[in-house]
């Protein structure tokens, strides 16, 4: 038996800060630019009651942890459940279960950060989002521990949502934060354009998009939907976070190939190489550049082998006790 640390949203609620967050990603990408192992989520779709059932793995080696993400979204409830085991890397024994409810926001909004500090521009300072939900939340909160973000535009389809959303922002953050009445009212002078959504279509036009712009899209992982339309893609240095998405559930990328838009060679790098120095970055002030971020197992195990370590310091968590598989019906008839 090992003892495995259980910790509940609550626990690790407020254990870390959005910039912190992005410190453990960035580090984890730089060691998957370096050779680290990841996976591609593996998504099962449900049709009645419609839902998604999916997982994805990771192992940060310098970290000595490895682990992923086991959800499901949508169905009956209506509702997302996440958990996230953490394992050791060397003994493989379970180190922690991870509700990753009150996390989720933060390492994926972390992620999105990573990629407006590999891509944007140093001086970057107008951001527009299209979506005002956690996601988008978690994305604009982890963008400004980035960049000094001055002016913030948030579209979403519905008034109420997108108000709400600018006046928390507005108070919570050290930017002045609008809603606008349309994605391309958001998107047009933005230096940074962040897509947090459930669309199945593109969410604004391309051709609006300034010289310099850099456009995180984290909102689709599903091969027949897109957030980009291929304008966007074909005028972008193109980067995803995991290369095993490109044929599988980059729905912006696969539609930009199918048309003839671009080649199927157009995607110009990992996030992690260009972390870890492995590929370049943004090569000039002109340049637009694309963060496709599908969710990967890297920073979950990056934000869950953090929030670890400082809920055990904390005396945080709850253990429970796992067998070995070497002790499974042992002894039993």
């Amino acid at each position: 038996m090992t003892d495995t640390l259980f910790l509940t949203s609550e626990d690790v609620a407020g254990l870390a800060t959005p910039a912190e967050y992005v410190d453990a990603v960035r580090e984890g990408y730089r060691q998957r630019g370096e050779g680290a192992p990841a996976e591609p989520r593996t998504a099962l779709y449900n049709e009645e009651p419609p839902g998604l059932f999916t997982s994805y793995t990771a192992v940060l080696p310098d970290d000595g942890v490895m682990g992923g993400y086991v959800y499901s979204a949508g169905f009956g409830e209506g509702d997302a459940w996440f958990v996230a085991p953490l394992y050791d890397a060397e003994s493989g024994e379970p180190l922690a279960l991870v509700d990753g409810a009150s996390m989720n926001p933060f390492k994926t909004g972390a992620t999105g950060a990573v990629g407006v500090d590999a891509l944007a521009r140093p001086d970057a300072s107008a951001v527009a989002v299209v979506g005002s939900g956690a996601q988008a939340r978690g994305q604009l909160r982890a963008v400004a521990a980035v960049r000094d973000v001055e002016t913030v535009w948030v579209y979403s389809p519905t008034k109420d949502h997108r108000e709400s959303f600018a006046g928390e922002m507005d108070r919570r953050l050290d930017a002045s934060v609008a809603a606008v009445s349309s994605s391309d009212a958001a998107v047009e002078g933005a230096d940074v354009v962040v897509t947090a959504t459930n669309a199945s279509e593109p969410v604004f036009d391309g051709d609006l998009l300034d010289p310099g712009t850099h456009v995180t899209a984290m909102g689709q992982y599903h091969p027949e939907k897109r957030e980009l339309d291929d304008t966007t893609v074909a005028r972008s240095t193109y980067v995803i976070d995991l290369r095993g998405r490109l044929e599988r559930d980059a729905g912006s990328f696969i539609h930009a190939v199918d048309s003839g838009a671009v080649d199927a060679d157009h995607c110009h790098a990992e996030l992690g190489e260009v972390v870890a120095g492995e590929a370049p970055g943004r090569t000039d002030d002109d340049e637009i550049t694309v963060f496709d971020s599908g969710g990967t197992g890297i920073e979950t195990v990056a934000a869950a082998a953090m929030l670890y370590e400082r809920a055990r310091e904390a005396g945080l968590g709850e253990s429970i006790a796992f067998a070995p598989a070497s002790e499974a019906l042992t002894g039993r008839e």
